[in-house]
């Protein structure tokens, strides 16, 4: 593991871009960005564009380690290159940011509430990708859709399984069990995910840590146990389908936790703007969320 991005991650003011969207994600991600369906007949090219969105993100002025602590990346952001450097290789040399890769295949259907994560077969073969990549650490993600106990025990069980396997690698894990904003019984399931978390940070194995990134939560300071805990390097939020100025406003009721926006982040950048409006406006979106993320 890289001592100098491990202290960066640890204990760095600043916040994770989370540049992660995948298959299922990219054309939304590129509608907002205002490249619509019709500029690309293929996935490949799909993919060309969103590349070209993020390297001209990650290229940005403001996108540097000074505020940016991370990036998470997907896998064929990591597999790309920028300005030809390999996509984490320049993100940490040229841009002192820490490279995380997403390493979910995606969501099963709901069941109990909740949508498990698919099984991931050649994980092991993605992770020494990873590692030889210069990747620091990896995320995955579930989803809670219910205050059912039974299907946030399941994720968090699966959530830990898959934990424990990456950090066999030399990788930090960030654990993902994102609680649906909208839902009505939102309180009750952090709660109990709380509960889960906590019984399951015995199993990580002595001298290792985790990460976990959870939903903004309903009660202020909820998971203030968990970024206290010693076996947890860092706790971030992600936005959720928050807008920028309402994820940012919960994020400073809870002291200790640090962003990891994805839509939060490039909400208002457009391929329309110009190299300078588009530097302005990620400028600003990332100042407001480092000021949102400073330790309290």
């Amino acid at each position: 593991m890289n001592k100098d991005m491990a202290t960066q991650a640890a204990s760095k003011d600043g916040f994770i871009a989370a540049l992660d969207q995948s298959g299922g994600s990219t054309p939304k991600a590129l509608k907002l960005y205002g490249v619509d369906e019709s500029a690309w007949s293929n996935e490949a090219q799909m993919f060309d564009l969103v590349h070209a969105m993020r390297a001209r993100i990650i290229k940005s002025p403001s996108f540097t380690g000074d505020k940016v602590m991370g990036a998470i990346l997907f896998e064929q952001t990591m597999d790309r290159d920028i300005d030809g450097t390999p996509t984490a290789e320049f993100l940490w040399k040229k841009r002192h940011v820490v490279p995380f890769l997403k390493v979910d295949q995606g969501l099963a259907d709901t069941t109990d509430g909740v949508k498990l994560m698919k099984p991931m077969p050649a994980l092991d073969t993605l992770l020494k990708r990873a590692v030889a990549k210069g990747i620091f650490g990896t995320k995955m993600r579930s989803v809670i859709d219910a205050a059912n106990p039974k299907g946030i025990a399941a994720v968090v069980d699966q959530q830990f399984a898959i934990g424990k396997q990456i950090l066999a690698h030399g990788l930090v894990p960030i654990i993902e069990p994102e609680v649906t904003i909208s839902i009505p019984d939102k309180a009750a399931a952090e709660d109990i995910l709380l509960a889960e978390i906590t019984r399951h940070l015995a199993d990580v194995p002595a001298g290792k840590q985790i990460m976990l990134k959870l939903t903004l939560p309903t009660k202020p300071n909820l998971y203030k146990p968990l970024i206290d805990d010693k076996r947890v390097m860092r706790v971030v939020a992600l936005s959720g389908g928050y807008s920028r100025d309402d994820a940012n406003a919960k994020l400073k009721q809870n002291d200790g936790m640090i962003a990891s926006f994805s839509r939060a982040l490039t909400e208002g950048l457009s391929a329309k703007q110009s190299d300078g409006e588009f530097n302005a406006a990620l400028g600003s979106a990332i100042d407001s969320i480092f000021e949102a993320s400073r330790a309290r």
